[in-house]
């Protein structure tokens, strides 16, 4: 596998977020998935002009939505996606994420699509969210990345992610499930703030920095300037 640090050579890297336009068969789908395909290509071609070192893919706007299962017509929709998004950007490190939670899919596009990072949801511990709960995944996924042939592909992982309620788990820590995600193999751990666009905190990145030095660590929504300079 290719370490984050051959991926992104830079102390600091900034992975710039292309939210997909809804896809065929949810409640907000506009009817193209030609429109789709050129909104993603537009987006990833002004993005590699700013100078992000990375793009990673999701499918923000399926909402409501399913919790760890979605349909054939979302992966390869996102499939689609994927290679539009290479084929403009071909000189930056790629990845997805396929909400809610529906890690495999993710790698799934991954390895059809020659992305070189997912990010996952709900690797370990399980948790409740909007869509419902859900369970951790980390041996199902890193098991099914095996069978595909697909360990050169990261698996980088939420902890305590947003938008969620984390009641049941309230006697484990943030460093404690940091923990946890590395001794069930992570790449990366991802951390945020309650909810997209709320700042994580600047003090709970240092303390799993310091517990997981081995580890990248993200800050996968919220980011500030206090915690770039973390």
């Amino acid at each position: 596998m290719v370490s984050f640090t051959q991926l992104f050579p830079k102390s600091k890297a900034l992975i710039a977020m292309i939210h997909v336009p809804a896809l065929p068969g949810t409640p907000a789908y506009a009817g193209s998935m030609q429109a789709v395909l050129r909104q993603v290509r537009t987006e990833a071609r002004l993005l590699a002009e700013a100078g992000v070192d990375g793009l990673l893919l999701e499918n923000m706007h399926d909402t409501p939505y399913l919790a760890r299962e979605v349909g054939p017509e979302i992966v390869s929709g996102m499939t689609a996606a994927a290679l539009a998004v290479k084929a403009e950007a071909s000189g930056l490190p790629c990845g997805i994420q396929i909400l809610a939670g529906a890690n495999k899919a993710a790698l799934a596009v991954a390895l059809a699509a020659d992305l070189q990072f997912i990010r996952a949801e709900g690797f370990v511990f399980g948790h409740l969210a909007d869509e419902g709960w859900m369970n951790s995944d980390a041996g199902h996924l890193l098991r099914y990345r095996r069978q595909i042939g697909a360990q050169h592909i990261a698996v980088w992982t939420d902890i305590k992610k947003k938008h969620s309620s984390h009641a049941l788990t309230a006697d484990v820590s943030l460093v404690d499930t940091a923990h946890a995600a590395e001794f069930f193999r992570t790449d990366g751990l991802i951390l945020t703030g309650k909810a997209t666009g709320q700042a994580a905190d600047a003090a709970e990145l240092q303390a799993v920095r310091r517990a997981c030095p081995h580890l990248p660590i993200l800050i996968g929504s919220g980011v500030t300037p206090e915690q770039m300079s973390t």
